[in-house]
């Protein structure tokens, strides 16, 4: 395996914080809209980003849930072992506010179609966003591009961006692994 790391350290953190910066331009102080982590990996993005507007902007309401969408995935039948559903943590509704879906990678789009669907159950939104860290272009299956990107990476199938998070994983790191030749 060959392992190129793609962004750590400060870097990463000055991407979420630009990210932040963009969010802001569009939203204001958010008070019509709301963050939503696709779970598993895109909820680490979501609360991250929460955490980082609510620093830049402490009299603001930041509301920020978990979207589970194991059963909403058009590929959920086809396993082979049982699935384990993650959590659906949203206490809000989302009709007809501003939603930022948010996922680490983006990379077939898959999974942010089964995202808008599994959201319909929490209401029809005004406007539906995607915020990605990381953006794995020129592999869609699905026409689907992210407003908001960390940055992109032009990429093989063979190859899997790999996203660490200070939290769950001990640092901050996007790693691009490659087969060994």
């Amino acid at each position: 395996m060959q392992n190129l790391t793609l962004l750590d350290g400060q870097k990463f953190q000055i991407t979420i914080q630009r990210l932040c910066r963009q969010l802001i331009e569009n939203h204001n102080d958010f008070s019509g809209s709301v963050l939503i982590g696709i779970q598993p990996r895109g909820i680490y993005l979501a609360r991250r980003v929460a955490e980082e507007l609510r620093k830049i902007l402490p009299e603001s309401k930041i509301m920020q849930g978990d979207l589970d969408i194991t059963f909403y995935r058009d590929d959920f039948r086809r396993q082979g072992s049982p699935l384990v559903p993650n959590q659906t943590k949203i206490d809000f509704i989302i009709e007809g506010k501003k939603v930022i879906m948010m996922d680490d990678v983006l990379w077939t789009g898959r999974t942010i179609r089964a995202a808008m669907d599994a959201m319909q159950a929490f209401g029809r939104p005004e406007k539906v966003e995607l915020l990605t860290l990381v953006d794995r272009r020129y592999s869609r299956h699905i026409p689907v591009s992210a407003d908001y990107v960390g940055i992109e990476v032009d990429s093989i199938a063979s190859q899997k961006v790999v996203v660490s998070w200070k939290d769950t994983d001990g640092e901050d790191k996007i790693v691009l692994v490659s087969e060994a030749q």
